[in-house]
């Protein structure tokens, strides 16, 4: 029996996990508010695709594998399998992007939340055991039945909530609270999954498959930095609500073309205008013959 270590570098692996799983649920949180302001349906494929990216990829799937660095057996080296790690990257992404679809089309009803949480449920466990499957090593792994059905458990009821939030919660502070709560959420299931797990070594030891976590950090680290940038220039760049309202309003002035002002008279402080024959309309000029006749 191999001995496992989940903190090999200490906290510092653990507390960049859950900072990551923050601010992907922070970030999926405020995309996913932006569907249900979208006003057609290629502006919501948008929003939901940027918060499932944000959702299963940062802060679910990125998540898992900063963990994953601090994961360490006595006695073995670990590899990892390339296209079993970039599948279980497609399948985060994929699981929370058909649950918000769900949950995000139509009137938020409890059958359709629990439907969009199960299956979104399912498919972080699936992406957690196929990330574990990913690793190569001299042993066998074993996992204790009971300890991976109360992880998928967590995933399951995490999945519920975060969808309900993500429909539901609006306004800065609740999102930051929210977040905070679905990285503790997603670092428990993590770490309840990585508790049912047991490694067998093998007697014979030969060089192991696959590319060392080091080789895998520099893209992924990259990709999480680039991906963050992105939804945040994304959401920097989108118009907001008071933007809308304000070209509606000129849209609408516009709309209603030019109106007639009336002219207001010019200014008579000293009453010029009232004493002049001038000033009456259809007046005629006085000549000088006739002031000599009155004269």
């Amino acid at each position: 029996m191999g001995e496992i270590n989940h903190f090999e570098y200490g906290w510092i692996t653990s507390a960049l996990s859950y900072a990551l799983s923050v601010l992907g649920s922070a970030l999926g949180l405020v995309c996913a508010g932006r569907i249900r302001t979208a006003t057609s349906a290629g502006q919501r494929a948008w929003w939901g695709l940027l918060a499932a990216w944000a959702l299963g990829g940062t802060a679910i799937w990125a998540m898992h594998f900063m963990a994953m660095l601090g994961f360490a057996v006595g006695g073995t080296r670990i590899r990892y399998d390339v296209p079993l790690t970039a599948a279980s990257t497609v399948i985060a992404v994929a699981s929370v992007g058909i649950g918000l679809a769900i949950v995000g089309t139509g009137r938020l009803a409890a059958p359709r939340l629990l439907a969009g949480g199960f299956f979104t449920g399912a498919g972080v466990a699936a992406m957690h055991y196929t990330g574990m499957a990913a690793m190569r090593l001299d042993g066998s792994l074993g996992y204790d039945p009971l300890r991976v059905t109360l992880s998928v458990v967590i995933a399951v009821v995490a999945a519920t909530v975060a969808l309900w939030l993500a429909m539901t919660v609006r306004r800065g502070l609740a999102i930051a609270a929210s977040a905070l709560v679905m990285g503790i959420a997603v670092n428990g299931m993590h770490f309840t999954g990585m508790s049912a797990l047991s490694v067998h070594l093998h007697e014979s030891r030969g060089p192991a498959s696959g590319t060392e976590v080091s080789g895998l950090l520099v893209p992924i680290v990259l990709a999480v930095v680039f991906g963050v940038v992105g939804l945040v220039y994304a959401l920097l760049a989108a118009p907001s609500d008071d933007d809308r309202a304000g070209a509606a309003y000129v849209s609408a002035r516009l709309d209603e073309g030019p109106q007639t002002v009336a002219a207001e008279p010019a200014p008579d402080p000293v009453g010029l205008r009232a004493r002049s024959t001038l000033a009456q309309p259809g007046a005629q000029f006085p000549s000088r013959r006739s002031t000599d006749r009155q004269s």
